[in-house]
């Protein structure tokens, strides 16, 4: 149901489009590749629609073209249009007669418009805080005091700190209910379920104990029930003093029975250190 990358692995049917869609929030949320490409589309598709104005007027509604063809003539009237947009008026060609003044007139208001929006859809995105947060490739069912214990890792990949940083964990699995196979969602107690500073890596341990939904579950349980693991984290980034959100998942088979993590500390003078090329590490652990 959640990728690892944090998207939603759902689709939607029966919603009609216009009712669903938010172009201000697709154009927020889309990849910086699309949003460019939807902006130069939307140029070209602007310029063009006013070319062919500039066209229908006729060969005399633009002064001072140079095209005698008539795709020469469409040429000036697609160039004239975007020195018409951007506002940079060379002076060589001018509009003649009243329908193509009122047409640059039209143009240079949807130039402004369209300028304005375009720059504060680039300052939103480049402003808008997002959490960069790590989280190991496996999750494990550790040695835990005694006991065992549900954990992953996760750590900050970038240099601004993130505070009060609270993490949770919805386990769902599939279960047998007269008959008819449902999914069932529980939200796992954590040892420690928020740390107030995150400079450094956190192992984020689930207790396996007496009250747990995953007490006598194994490998094979989980892979039959289709277990998989939400998590969702929420942190202030002190550079914005806004929360952010970062989310990731773990299915059945991405969980390592008796396993722990390798450490990844080491000192180094007076500063700890952290290897972060043992993020991923996991060793073997003899289960209790």
């Amino acid at each position: 149901m959640l990728n690892r990358d944090g998207t939603f692995n759902v689709s939607r049917e029966g919603m009609p489009f216009l009712r669903a869609f938010s172009p201000y929030h697709a154009m927020l949320t889309i990849s910086w590749p699309r949003f460019y490409l939807v902006i130069i589309a939307a140029y070209l598709v602007v310029n063009c629609g006013f070319a062919a104005g500039y066209y229908l007027c006729g060969p005399e509604a633009l002064a001072g073209t140079l095209g005698v063809s008539a795709t020469g003539h469409a040429l000036d009237c697609f160039f004239f249009s975007i020195q018409t947009i951007a506002t940079i008026g060379y002076g060589r060609i001018s509009p003649v007669g009243l329908a193509a003044n009122v047409l640059v007139a039209v143009e240079a208001f949807v130039g402004l418009l369209g300028f304005a929006m375009a720059t504060a859809l680039a300052f939103a995105r480049f402003s808008q805080p997002r959490a960069k947060i790590l989280f190991s490739e496996k999750a494990v069912i550790a040695p835990y005091r005694g006991i065992t214990a549900f954990e992953f890792r996760i750590i900050n990949e970038r240099n601004n700190q993130l505070i009060e940083v609270e993490a949770k964990i919805m386990f769902s699995r599939l279960e047998t209910h007269d008959g008819k196979r449902v999914r069932r969602f529980d939200l796992l107690p954590l040892e420690r379920s928020k740390v107030a500073f995150f400079p450094i890596q956190w192992v984020v341990v689930h207790p396996i104990d007496e009250s747990s939904p995953l007490r006598g579950l194994g490998a094979e349980d989980l892979a039959a029930s289709n277990a998989e693991f939400f998590i969702l984290l929420t942190g202030v980034d002190e550079t914005f003093a806004q929360t952010v959100h970062a989310r990731s998942s773990y299915r059945f088979e991405e969980i390592v029975v008796g396993a722990k993590f390798a450490d990844m500390y080491r000192q180094a003078g007076d500063a700890t250190r952290v290897d972060m090329r043992r993020f991923h590490e996991i060793e073997e652990a003899p289960m209790p």
